[in-house]
């Protein structure tokens, strides 16, 4: 049975990412990719669907017991588990190397205090559980085949097989270290080479640690920034820049719920937004490759903008339902792709050219296509702003006028006419400076409630929604505008757990709302993270340190969040991590550091 959402620990080498529960057991993996078939699918069914349990021997019937302590090991992806049992201590290192070649999972037990009796079990069930592989000895080693896929293991205790698994049972001493490594290689190639765990533990801590040098944030929320950090990069792409919004699909919204998707893609506002924090942390090579990511993938079609791509700039994403898994805790469907690509989502193009207007006021060398793309970008605005969309949250209702679009619009030109100020592009500028003032009236006109002293979430509506919350941030009205100190304490009054967590927008239950799906789902952080910023922006810090204070102790033990809360089980949902809360966690952080709204 797979652990609750927060009980499982992110190890990954940049290409693709592992979740290990408190239990010693991954239950997913995808391989070699982020979005490729996974070969450990039993977060989302159970263990007939691929695992592979490491940690102390325990009887027949009994629950594996759930490890004692654990801590990735300083500023770095590679995870420490230790068990404390009646014969002794014993410890389990789990880390993906960065890799050129065959991606690698290597975990090493080693013995602590006494003579512990310690299983191995593997069970690698290929396209996400439904075939069940030719696993068989080569040269010693032991290969799982199915189609196209090889995995390799490599240990050196004894394996044998029995009930369709892969057992090794074996006892560790004090200061004796066991590896295993299992490699995957596409089946038509070679094997891959031996692994050398301990060479690859080095370098692996050393890949980390210089990463973690070049961060320039040093203020009183450094450790969970650094966190964040780290998860955001383990979910970069490395080949192609590409930043996936969280390595899993299905993970629910509401437990038992329909609202599950396939979040192994990069949506264009996701990637937009980590740039921009990776880019004040420091990181501006991770903001070129992203760079470079956006302009192959967008190529010289911007007209047909998508809200989202694969990893290395695909297209085509189509959604399907895999009916043989139950789904995490029988949320079902457990969907993969995403039929939300080639959906109309104007405030994309917002973000994208904030993001591109932050990569050039810090001095991330010039790239004239990417002007260029930023010019194509309001040329197609021009005609398109005013359209109907389906908006920041994907709904799958029909198309409003979402306010947060029209505002992000504005956002674009805004962004567009101040690279043109700087002499780095050329356009239309009195154009567009119309245009500016067109689109800002239009929203205070059409998506304003006099009466309430609020803007909602779309013209003639009188729902409210948290992305609203963005616009003091983007510097559509200033903090203290009447109307953004009415829309944060609406905000506040209607959309506010008990708990004072944030909803995205209203659902209503059983019964398909906005969004056209049924259901209920929890406080999304991202949400709750602004409001927490807008707080601090209208004078309320000590608020906002609050309440952000309040939103880091929803992390798990190793710092990580999906990407909602839900207040009634009072458990992370959505799936985990989220590249969409660690964001706004380190927005936050900085912002909060910046006014001195800290205690100590």
């Amino acid at each position: 049975m797979a652990g609750r959402i927060e009980d499982y620990a992110l190890i990954g080498d940049m290409q693709t990412a592992a979740l290990v529960c408190r239990d010693g057991t991954a239950d997913w993996l995808c391989l070699p990719r982020f979005d490729s078939p996974a070969v450990f699918a039993g977060l989302l069914g159970t263990e007939e669907h691929g695992f592979w349990r490491l940690g102390p021997a325990h009887g027949a019937g009994a629950e594996p017991p759930a490890a004692d302590r654990r801590s990735y090991r300083g500023d770095s992806l590679v995870l420490e588990s230790e068990w404390d049992t009646p014969r002794g201590t014993v410890r389990v290192t789990d880390f993906m190397p960065p890799r050129d070649g065959a991606p690698q999972l290597v975990r090493i037990v080693e013995g602590v205090t006494g003579r512990v009796q310690m299983r191995s079990a593997l069970r690698m069930r290929f396209s996400y559980g439904r075939v069940v592989p030719w696993v068989h000895k080569v040269d010693g080693r032991t290969v799982a085949v199915a189609g196209p896929d090889s995995v390799w293991l490599d240990t050196s205790a004894e394996t044998y097989g029995k009930d369709l698994t892969t057992y090794a049972d074996f006892t560790v001493s004090p200061g004796e270290r066991i590896a295993f490594t299992i490699s995957w290689e596409a089946s038509h190639r070679q094997p891959p080479a031996l692994p050398e765990p301990e060479a690859a533990l080095e370098a692996t801590e050393d890949f980390w640690r210089e990463w973690v040098e070049h961060c320039t944030y040093h203020g009183p929320y450094r450790e969970a920034v650094v966190r964040s950090l780290i998860t955001l990069k383990a979910l970069t792409y490395a080949p192609t820049g590409g930043i996936v919004a969280a390595p899993t699909t299905s993970l629910p919204e509401e437990i038992g719920g329909v609202r599950n998707w396939d979040y192994r893609f990069t949506w264009l506002r996701d990637a937009a937004i980590t740039l921009s924090s990776l880019l004040r942390t420091g990181y501006r090579e991770e903001a070129r490759a992203w760079r470079e990511w956006l302009l192959r993938a967008v190529a010289g079609d911007p007209d047909n903008l998508q809200i989202m791509y694969g990893i290395a700039g695909e297209r085509e994403l189509g959604e399907s339902e895999l009916d043989w898994l139950p789904g995490y805790e029988g949320s079902q469907p457990v969907r993969v792709g995403n039929g939300a690509a080639h959906q109309l989502q104007l405030d994309v193009y917002g973000e994208v050219t904030e993001a591109l207007h932050l990569a050039h006021m810090t001095g991330l060398s010039r790239n004239d296509y990417a002007s260029l793309l930023q010019l194509k970008l309001i040329r197609y605005l021009e005609t398109h702003w005013d359209q109907p969309d389906e908006g920041i949250w994907e709904v799958r209702g029909p198309r409003r006028h979402f306010v947060h679009s029209k505002v992000m619009a504005w956002v674009a030109v805004d962004r567009t006419i101040k690279l043109i100020e700087s002499g780095d592009a050329d356009g239309p500028i009195d154009k567009w400076r119309d245009l500016r003032d067109e689109i800002h009236r239009d929203v205070c006109e059409k998506g304003y409630d006099a009466e309430r002293n609020t803007f909602t979430q779309s013209y003639g509506s009188k729902e409210l929604d948290a992305s609203l919350l963005l616009i003091p941030q983007m510097g559509f009205l200033p903090p203290d505008d009447k109307r953004v100190v009415g829309t944060i304490e609406a905000i506040q009054r209607e959309l506010s757990t008990e708990d004072g967590f944030v909803l995205r927008y209203p659902t209503t239950g059983d019964d398909a709302g906005v969004d056209g799906l049924a259901g209920d789902e929890g406080a999304f952080l991202a949400c709750s993270f602004w409001l927490a910023d807008d707080l601090a922006m209208i004078g309320r810090v000590d608020e906002a340190r609050e309440l952000f204070e309040r939103l880091l102790a929803l992390r798990n033990d190793l710092g990580l969040l999906a990407e909602e809360w839900d207040p009634r089980l009072q458990r992370q949902v959505g799936n985990f991590p989220q590249a969409f809360s660690h964001v706004p966690l380190i927005d936050t952080a900085l912002r909060l550091t910046a006014s001195g709204a800290y205690g100590g």
